[in-house]
């Protein structure tokens, strides 16, 4: 008779440390076992590093002139059709504004690259790969070299932002940053940042 009532209460025992086992294994909601997210979009540069002091020839101590810096990228979003660079310096807040000061702006990046070269002509609106650069009230539209307040203490931050899109934009040459920001409005699947410092 004891051995008999030990199995009686051995056995459920038994079913419940399985079923307690199968529980831990199998995936939450009970369907497949969940894809992780993919990487995000990543961006850097050969020329300096996230967090670094810009390189004189990017900025406005270059002679003869500024020059972009090279950015290049990965893990591209599923569904991108083009990308938008936008650098800014991020401590300037002209007439009490919220927009600090454009240095760059270039739009619809064909999907297919993972980097822009350096040296972009600045004086080109529209490149050949049908990108196109502005630069409202500088005097020409690309790349702007960061040229803040000699013998001021303070270091300014450049920020180098990449969106990813899901369309192309429908903004013509000479667009403000204004309208460019409208038209990504609601299209953004990735964003990288790559953050520079410098003074003089």
């Amino acid at each position: 008779m004891r051995s008999r009532v030990s199995l009686l209460f051995v056995a459920p025992a038994l079913v419940l440390a399985a079923g307690f086992a199968s529980a831990q294994q199998a995936p939450q909601g009970g369907g497949a076992p969940q894809t992780p997210p993919p990487p995000p979009l990543t961006m850097t540069s050969t020329a300096f590093v996230d967090g670094a002091t810009l390189p004189t020839p990017y900025t406005c101590s270059a002679k003869p002139a500024a020059v972009n810096p090279p950015l290049s990228w990965i893990n591209v979003p599923k569904g991108t059709v083009s990308f938008t660079i936008i650098t800014h310096d991020m401590e300037p807040r002209a007439r009490k504004g919220i927009e600090d000061n454009l240095h760059w702006m270039i739009w619809n990046i064909p999907a297919t690259a993972i980097s822009v070269p350096e040296g972009i002509p600045a004086a080109t609106a529209q490149l050949p790969d049908g990108s196109l650069q502005s630069q409202p009230g500088a005097p020409n539209p690309g790349y702007r070299g960061p040229c803040p307040p000699m013998n001021v203490s303070l270091v300014h931050h450049y920020v180098y932002e990449l969106f990813a899109l899901d369309q192309k934009l429908d903004v013509p040459a000479g667009a403000t940053r204004d309208d460019v920001n409208k038209a990504m409005d609601g299209h953004i699947i990735g964003h990288a940042v790559l953050v520079s410092v410098f003074h003089r």
